[in-house]
């Protein structure tokens, strides 16, 4: 009996070794937005592509709110298992949730695209400036949440040009979209793959982009910084983060597999087309990214007087 017992255990341990493989179920990636902003597009790219290399479904589950907080709060408190990550951005990570998150894979770190409804009647990044200092609080700025990109974007120009331009938050980047196409706003600072194509009918007249130089998918776009505003620099970052006690091997496969999908030649010229610059490196070096930029807009935030729910 007990070498029935012994043989029974032996044939029985690579099945529970199998069981507990990741991922061993249906993976979910939960974006904490509305559809159709930044965080959303990247994610239903990834999705299909991670599904295929792991021969699991892998759903797309939109939890919005609170500039992106709820939804990354509430992956913060899933098992910590692999199976349920943030497709997370700027404003979503904060002081109260990022000890809670383990880093997986930076999927972009983008600038962004300042832009216009056509109707506003600049052409520049100085001729906002001009404008927006010849009409103190004219000039309605829109974002997908307080804290967002988007938003402290917004409030570094501000500061940097000495212009009053009103902000007005929506729960989301594509209902922020909406109503700029509308003209019920006249300005955005907006991930570029989600313009782009509004750009290039002419639906929205791009000024600048946000980051240190053109971006392939708008080559003839100036940056902020040679355009009028000197010293301008601002990103916005999307990229996956599980709950904080993911086990070592889960968070490195999920960086591994990520970094394989970015590199594949049809994934980059599908990204940079939209704007979107891929991503890259270790777990450690996207946590350290972050950091670095939340220390950044806290101190934006700060000196703007931005408080977050």
């Amino acid at each position: 009996m007990a070498l029935t017992l012994a043989a029974a255990g032996l044939s029985l341990a690579p099945l529970d070794a199998a069981a507990q493989a990741f991922p061993s179920r249906t993976v979910t990636i939960v974006v904490p937005f509305p559809p159709g902003g930044g965080a959303d597009t990247l994610a239903r790219m990834l999705a299909p592509r991670i599904q295929a290399a792991w021969g699991q479904t892998v759903l797309v589950e939109n939890r919005p709110g609170a500039s992106g907080r709820i939804g990354t709060e509430q992956v913060a408190g899933a098992p910590p298992d692999g199976h349920v990550v943030v497709m997370a951005s700027t404003g979503a990570v904060s002081d109260r949730n990022v000890g809670r998150l383990a880093p997986l894979a930076l999927m972009s770190a983008e600038a962004y695209t300042v832009v216009v409804n056509p109707q506003v009647a600049v052409k520049s990044v100085g001729e906002l400036i001009a404008y927006a200092k010849a009409n103190p609080g004219k000039i309605r700025f829109g974002s997908s949440g307080p804290g967002a990109a988007s938003h402290l974007s917004g409030e570094l120009f501000k500061a940097l040009a000495g212009v009053d331009m009103l902000h007005v938050p929506y729960k989301g980047t594509g209902q922020a979209v909406t109503d700029l196409l509308g003209g019920q706003i006249d300005l955005m600072f907006a991930p570029t793959q989600v313009v782009l194509p509004h750009i290039q009918v002419g639906k929205l007249r791009a000024l600048a982009v946000t980051g240190d130089a053109s971006l392939h998918a708008l080559p003839g776009v100036p940056t902020v910084a040679s355009s009028g505003l000197p010293g301008y620099r601002a990103l916005g970052w999307f990229g996956l983060l599980a709950p904080a006690a993911t086990p070592a091997d889960t968070v490195a496969k999920w960086n591994g597999d990520v970094n394989r999908i970015l590199e594949q030649p049809d994934v980059r010229k599908e990204m940079l087309a939209r704007g979107a610059d891929p991503g890259s490196g270790s777990p450690a070096a996207f946590g350290a990214f972050v950091r670095n930029e939340q220390s950044k807009w806290a101190k934006v935030m700060k000196d703007a007087g931005v408080t977050l729910d």
